[in-house]
C-alpha cells in the first residue's frame, strides 16, 4: 500500500483530460486500506497514482506518446531536463515540433526527443489538452501563455525518484491485458475516458482509435470478471445513461467535478461524474 510519508512534489507532469486531481478527496475515500499491488490500467497524467503513492504498480495506457515518456522519466530524466530547456514558447517554434510526426524525421527521433516533445506541446498547446488526429498526429493549436512551464525539473525529478525506488511496471496495453496477473490481494482503479453525457461532448481525440461504446461494455465485462474473482476494483465515468444502466448492481456514488480542459468554455462547469465499487 501506499506510504503515508508523502512527497508533494509528486505530482501529475502533463496536464491530462478528465486528470483526477479536483475529485482526489472523493476517490481517497474508496481506496481500501490494504493491498498488495495497485493497478491503474488507464494511467492518463498519474494524479491518483502520484496521490496514493503505492510501492508495488502496474501503470498502463493505451496512448505510447505518454508511456514513452513515463518511461524516459524513469531511466533518462536528466538527459531529458537537457533536451526541454532548449524548447522556445514561441508560435513559430511550436508549429514546427509539432509537426515533426508528420514526417519521415520522426521514426529517427530518440526515445528522449519524443518525449521532450511531447512535454512541451503539452504545456504550450492551448488548454494542456493531448489530442490526436485519426492519423495519430499531434493536432492542439499554440496556446500563447506567457511563462509556460516547460522545464518543471522538481517534479519531474520526483517521479524520476519514485519510479525508480519503488516496484511499479509500466505497460503500453489494451486495458484487458494490463490486469491479466491481477489476485484478489490487489486494487484496481479504472479511470477510462468517460462515455460522452450528449453527442457532442466526446473526448475521442485521447487515443487514436478513440474509446467507444463497445470499449465501454468490454470494460464493464471485465469488472465483472474481476468481481466473480474476488478482486476490489473502483472506477471513474461520466453520469451518462448507459453507465448507471450498465453498473446498476454494483455501488454508485454521484459526485460533482469541476472540469477545466473543454475547447468549449461554456462545458467547463460541474459536470456529474460516478464512482463505481464492488467493495463496502
Amino acid at each position: 500500500m501506499s506510504s503515508k510519508t508523502q512527497n508533494k512534489m509528486l505530482q501529475p507532469f502533463v496536464k491530462w483530460a478528465g486528470g483526477k486531481r479536483q475529485i482526489m478527496d472523493e476517490i481517497y475515500k474508496y481506496i481500501p486500506e490494504k493491498f498488495e499491488v495497485y493497478y491503474e490500467p488507464f494511467v492518463g497524467g498519474g494524479a491518483v497514482l502520484f496521490e496514493l503513492q503505492p510501492s508495488n504498480a502496474v501503470i498502463n495506457d493505451n496512448n505510447h506518446h505518454l508511456i514513452n515518456a513515463y518511461r524516459v522519466i524513469k531511466n533518462n530524466v536528466d538527459e531529458l531536463i537537457e533536451d526541454l530547456k532548449q524548447h522556445k514558447n514561441e508560435k513559430e517554434y511550436f508549429y514546427k515540433i509539432r509537426k515533426k510526426d508528420r514526417t519521415d524525421e520522426f521514426a529517427r527521433m530518440s526515445d528522449i526527443e519524443k518525449a521532450s516533445r511531447i512535454l512541451y506541446l503539452n504545456k504550450t498547446c492551448f488548454n494542456g489538452l493531448f489530442r490526436v488526429n485519426s492519423s495519430g498526429e499531434f493536432n492542439v493549436p499554440f496556446g500563447r501563455y506567457k511563462n509556460p512551464d516547460i522545464v518543471n525539473e522538481p517534479v519531474l525529478r520526483a517521479v524520476s525518484k519514485y519510479l525508480k525506488n519503488n516496484d511499479i511496471e509500466i505497460l503500453n496495453l489494451d486495458f484487458e491485458e494490463a490486469v491479466e496477473n491481477i489476485t484478489e490481494n490487489d486494487f484496481v482503479y479504472f479511470d477510462p475516458p468517460y462515455h460522452p453525457v450528449s453527442e457532442s461532448s466526446s473526448f475521442t481525440g485521447y487515443t487514436l482509435d478513440g474509446f467507444d461504446e463497445a470499449d465501454q461494455l468490454r470494460l464493464k465485462e471485465l469488472c465483472d470478471r474481476l468481481n466473480n474473482q474476488g478482486v476490489r476494483f473502483l472506477l471513474s465515468n461520466s453520469g451518462a445513461e448507459l453507465i448507471f444502466d450498465l453498473y446498476k448492481d454494483y455501488k454508485v456514488e454521484i459526485i460533482g467535478a469541476k472540469r477545466s480542459i473543454n475547447s468549449d468554455a461554456s462545458k467547463r462547469g460541474e459536470v456529474d461524474e460516478v464512482l463505481v465499487r464492488n467493495f463496502n
